[in-house]
């Protein structure tokens, strides 16, 4: 069988994406599954590769476009331009060529040439210090692919979706509406259904208030907003609980009963979910056709260059990649094998 393309886009050159990424494919294991192709340059990809004194790691240089070599670590070179790199910093260089890589990515991701994307973590001021139009990866994948994206947070013990994400706490409840929440449902159902192997996913709403508005005494988002939502969402036929108040959600392990969660903003769902996961937990743009994870963790600027920083996020982060690429190959092969069993309508007109 052949084995699954990743692409790995370097993300900020002066945080720990490199490290990481090095460091996790260094393992040959890693490389009985998957077929890596790390999208940045090789004069930058050498200088982390030293960092982190992996003087014996090579890479197999590729144009875009051109078949990577399975058993070996595949490299796109994105760009020929001299970058002083400033580890540690926000700078727009950071920023700039981020963005770059993963362009490339995402276009050999459309095209075929790769069955799903791992982005390094990118930094949101030096996405602004280099005129980058979006905030952050899921923003770019969003108005790239003309579709909605669910930042979703992925662990064995936790899959948690967000009704917003990287907007201020003071806008979120001019942004939560009945419409948004139903949409975001949809698109978890059917990502706990298409790739992660759900028949029947279970789901929880956590409400917006503290202990879920106490019945309209402590705000009416949850009696107004979400509880409609939820009782939309049943009647759509899906399988959902809630408004549920998050501190004892969580607190209580009352979320391990549950295949996926929903939660009202970020803070709400990554605060429990890093507290759960740290380490080991992926980033997952849910909702779109291009399959795209990310470590759980940011540039973390303060231990760049060190040889510091912990790479378990970034193996689940393509074993992740790999799992979803083959559910929904599998989900798509089962589909297609039962409407091949269904009889024709000619058939069943002459029953």
């Amino acid at each position: 069988m052949e084995k699954i393309r990743i692409g790995i886009s370097t993300g900020d050159i002066n945080g720990i994406g490199l490290e990481v990424t090095l460091k996790a494919l260094n393992n040959a294991s890693i490389l009985e599954y998957i077929t890596p192709v790390i999208y940045g340059n090789v004069k930058i990809a050498s200088y982390h590769k030293n960092i982190v004194q992996l003087e014996s790691m090579n890479f197999n240089l590729m144009s875009q476009g051109e078949k990577p070599r399975s058993g070996k670590i595949n490299l796109v070179n994105c760009w020929n331009d001299t970058i002083t790199i400033n580890l540690g910093k926000a700078t727009p260089e950071g920023g700039k060529y981020a963005m770059i890589a993963l362009e490339k990515a995402f276009e050999d991701a459309q095209k075929g040439e790769i069955d799903a994307i791992v982005t390094g973590p990118v930094n949101k001021a030096s996405l602004k210090l280099a005129g980058v139009p979006y905030v952050g990866h899921t923003d770019f994948l969003r108005a790239k692919s003309g579709k909605d994206a669910l930042m979703m947070m992925v662990h064995d013990k936790l899959k948690l979706g967000l009704v917003t994400d990287h907007i201020p706490l003071a806008d979120v409840s001019h942004k939560l509406t009945k419409e948004l929440i139903l949409s975001k449902l949809q698109i978890l159902e059917e990502t706990l259904r298409v790739d992660f192997g759900f028949a029947k996913p279970h789901i929880a709403v956590l409400g917006f208030n503290p202990h879920a508005g106490e019945e309209g005494m402590l705000g009416n988002e949850e009696e107004s907003i979400i509880r409609p939502a939820v009782i939309e969402a049943k009647k759509n036929g899906m399988f959902v609980s809630g408004p549920f108040p998050a501190d004892g959600f969580f607190g209580s392990g009352q979320f391990s009963k549950f295949d996926g969660i929903l939660a009202m903003y970020h803070d709400q769902g990554l605060i429990p979910f890093k507290t759960i996961c740290f380490n080991n937990g992926v980033n997952y743009s849910a909702g779109l056709p291009v399959v795209r994870t990310s470590p759980d963790h940011g540039t973390a600027y303060e231990i760049a260059g060190k040889n510091e920083a912990n790479f378990g996020s970034m193996v689940e982060a393509i074993f992740v990649a790999k799992n979803i690429v083959q559910e929904r190959r599998a989900y798509k092969e089962d589909r297609q094998n039962v409407l091949k069993k269904r009889p024709k309508l000619s058939e069943e007109m002459s029953e």
